[in-house]
C-alpha cells in the first residue's frame, strides 16, 4: 500500500471517474486503474462498484476512504514542517470563494500577492458556502473566503474584516438621507440573491431578528447584485447590498443608498481552513496580504454580526 495508491482511490472518490481523476492527478487512466486495482487486489476487498453510473463507493470503500484522507493530510504535514522550516511559500494552493466576495475583493488582492509571492500557483474556484464545507472537509481545497461564523468544529477561521449591509432603494434619490433602523425594513418589498447564497440566509436572519416572516413573500430572486440593483431601477423592490458592492456604483446610483444605524448589520468575512492545519505559511502569507489592502478601503468596528447560517 502507497500514498501514491490512496492519492488516487481518494480522486475517483472524489469525481466518481477514472478517467477524470487520472487528469486531475496528472496520470493515465491505465496507470490510475492498475494501481487501484492493485491496492484491492492486495487488501482482497472492492472499494468501488464500478457497475454503477457514476461509480460509487461499496460501504466497505467508505471507510477506507475516510482513513486514507487521514493519512494522505498526515503524509502531507511532512512536506508542511520541511517547508516551514526552509521558510518557503510556494507550490500549488486551492482556494474557494463565495461568490458574493469573490467579485469585489479577489481584484483587490490577487496581483498583490502574486507579486509578492510568485511560487504560489493559486487554484481559485467560485463557491458556494455549503460546497467550501464539503470540500474543505475532502480536501479537494486548501482554504476558503466566506461568511462567519460557521461553527462548524472541524473549521478554524480568521476574521478578514466587518462588511456592514447597505440599504439600495431608488425610491430615496434626491431625497435627505436619514440612517435606517433595521425594524424599518419591509420584507415584502427586498429582493433577495437565489437560494444557495450565504449572503441571502444573512438577510433572511437580520429580517427574523425584528418580526415573523415565515408567511412574507419576496417578490423576486435573482443569482446577482447587478441583476437585483436594475429591479429595484425598475421600481420592484429593494434590496441590501456588502458594502464593498457600492464602492463601485456610479453616482447617480450611490444616491439611491441608505446606511443603517449603529450598529449596523454586518457580516463577518473570514480565511477558513481546514482544522488539520496544512499549509498553514500560505494561509499567513494570504493573510497578510488580504489585511494589507482591505484595511484603506474598509474600517468598520461598530457592527452587529449577522449569521450567515440559514435559520430554517
Amino acid at each position: 500500500m502507497t500514498i501514491t495508491q490512496l492519492k488516487y482511490v481518494l480522486a475517483v472518490a472524489q469525481y466518481q471517474n477514472f478517467t477524470k481523476a487520472a487528469e486531475k492527478v496528472f496520470v493515465t487512466q491505465p496507470t490510475l486503474s492498475m494501481q487501484i486495482q492493485k491496492l484491492e487486489d492486495e487488501l482482497d476487498i472492492q472499494i468501488f462498484d464500478r457497475s454503477k453510473k457514476p461509480i460509487e463507493l461499496t460501504e466497505t470503500g467508505k471507510k477506507i476512504v475516510n482513513q486514507a484522507r487521514n493519512i494522505v493530510n498526515e503524509s502531507d504535514r511532512i512536506q508542511d514542517i520541511v517547508d516551514q522550516e526552509k521558510g518557503y511559500i510556494g507550490g500549488e494552493f486551492k482556494i474557494g470563494v463565495i461568490p458574493t466576495v469573490m467579485p469585489t475583493l479577489l481584484p483587490m488582492f490577487l496581483r498583490n500577492f502574486v507579486n509578492k509571492y510568485p511560487k504560489v500557483k493559486l487554484r481559485i474556484e467560485e463557491l458556494t458556502t455549503d460546497s467550501i464545507i464539503d470540500a474543505l472537509q475532502d480536501g479537494s481545497i486548501d482554504a476558503a473566503i466566506a461568511a462567519t461564523p460557521l461553527n462548524n468544529e472541524m473549521i478554524k477561521e480568521r476574521i478578514l474584516y466587518y462588511e456592514p449591509f447597505v440599504v439600495y432603494d431608488p425610491r430615496y434619490a434626491g431625497q435627505q438621507k436619514s440612517k435606517i433602523k433595521v425594524e424599518d425594513l419591509n420584507a415584502d418589498e427586498l429582493l433577495l440573491l437565489e437560494d444557495g447564497h450565504c449572503f441571502k440566509d444573512s438577510v433572511l436572519n437580520l429580517c427574523r431578528n425584528t418580526r415573523d416572516t415565515e408567511d412574507e413573500h419576496f417578490m423576486l430572486e435573482s443569482g446577482s447584485f447587478e441583476t437585483l440593483i436594475k429591479l429595484a431601477d425598475e421600481g420592484l423592490g429593494m434590496t441590501l447590498l456588502p458594502y464593498l458592492n457600492t464602492m463601485d456604483l456610479s453616482d447617480r446610483k450611490k444616491e439611491n443608498l441608505r446606511f443603517f444605524e449603529d450598529p449596523s448589520p454586518a457580516r463577518e468575512v473570514s480565511l477558513i481552513y481546514h482544522q488539520s492545519e496544512l499549509k498553514l505559511q500560505i494561509i499567513d502569507a494570504l493573510q497578510n496580504v488580504i489585511a494589507g489592502v482591505i484595511n484603506g478601503a474598509i474600517a468598520f468596528s461598530n457592527v452587529q454580526i449577522v449569521s450567515p447560517i440559514s435559520k430554517k
